[in-house]
């Protein structure tokens, strides 16, 4: 099997497509759609999110210190990618998507009410990288809509709500299940008919 070599790029995919929502008062509400972010820390738990110092958002996150990232869904599809084209400059997008603005628990920036998951963060560094500037967040608190919690077990099943990625300039629902965390690994043992044994 031969290979191609490319230059350096961006070829870390797929990617969640997020809608990030920001501003401290409802006259600069606003939301970017953002695809380079990701977990970076545990404990604290940690976040960034990687934008373009020209993007409207930019400076209503930098002078905040603060922003909800949403994560989002099939039927959310057109309004990520319609937040990702569109200025906030020149348009409203919470009313123009129809979207809900409703309060955080600890930060000043908004929720999208629509989103399954409202993750509300706080800037604690900024690194200036090249056309990206990443916001290296703390995470202060987590929301979650309650008709996800399985209330036998009190699992999250984030499946469910059909969540979105976003892969060399497409929008993908993510799908079939084909394996879960240490499955490498298992170990059947007839005497326990079949329960798992993970050692790590």
């Amino acid at each position: 099997m031969s290979k191609l070599l490319w230059k350096p790029g961006t070829m870390i995919y797929p990617l969640p497509a997020v809608m990030v929502s920001c501003g401290s008062v409802p006259g600069e509400y606003n939301i970017i759609t953002i695809s380079w972010t990701g977990t970076i820390c545990t404990d604290p738990a940690m976040c960034y999110i990687s934008v373009r110092p020209e993007r409207h958002s930019y400076d209503i996150i930098r002078k905040n210190g603060e922003y909800v990232i949403n994560l989002t869904t099939r039927s959310l599809a057109f309004a990520t990618d319609w937040c990702g084209v569109k200025s906030g400059a020149m348009h409203r997008k919470f009313e123009e998507m129809n979207l809900t603005p409703v309060p955080a628990s600890k930060v000043n920036a908004p929720m999208i009410m629509e989103s399954p998951v409202n993750i509300e963060c706080v800037v604690k560094e900024i690194k200036e990288l090249g056309t990206h500037h990443m916001f290296i967040s703390e995470i202060v608190a987590v929301n979650a809509d309650e008709y996800l919690v399985d209330k036998k077990t009190g699992l999250f099943r984030l499946n469910d709500s059909k969540p979105i990625c976003y892969s060399h300039g497409k929008y993908y629902e993510t799908g079939t299940l084909i394996g879960r965390f240490g499955f490498s690994v298992e170990k059947k043992n007839k005497k326990n008919k079949g329960k798992v044994k993970v050692k790590a």
